[in-house]
């Protein structure tokens, strides 16, 4: 009960934070790193507002998140973004050459 108490309140806080790493900006404009930052953001965010609130919970969450499991997973998701990136910004590319060439005839 109590462990759950305190997850309510961290991400009570969490949502209550602003994320500055997270601007307004086009999708078009952001780095593909960039876009990678953004989970870890989130995770250090929600880890910090866990830790204010119940460090033995937080421990637990920072082991969780070093165990080999998570690690692996981790790594493949960020090979699959990067790989997702990439094509993105071709098909970003695609389109722009098809616009000034078909559309706008440069």
């Amino acid at each position: 009960m109590l462990q759950s108490r305190a997850l309510v309140i961290a991400l009570i806080l969490l949502l209550s934070t602003t994320l500055p790493e997270v601007q307004s900006k086009s999708i078009f404009e952001k780095d593909r790193r960039e876009l990678l930052a953004i989970p870890e953001t989130i995770a250090s965010y929600f880890y910090e507002a866990v830790n204010k609130v119940s460090p033995k919970v937080s421990q637990f969450l920072l082991d969780t998140v070093q165990s080999p499991t998570v690690t692996a997973a981790r790594q493949r998701i960020a090979r699959e973004a990067t790989r997702v990136s990439i094509m993105f910004e071709q098909l970003i590319e695609k389109i722009k050459n098809l616009w000034y060439t078909r559309i706008l005839g440069y």
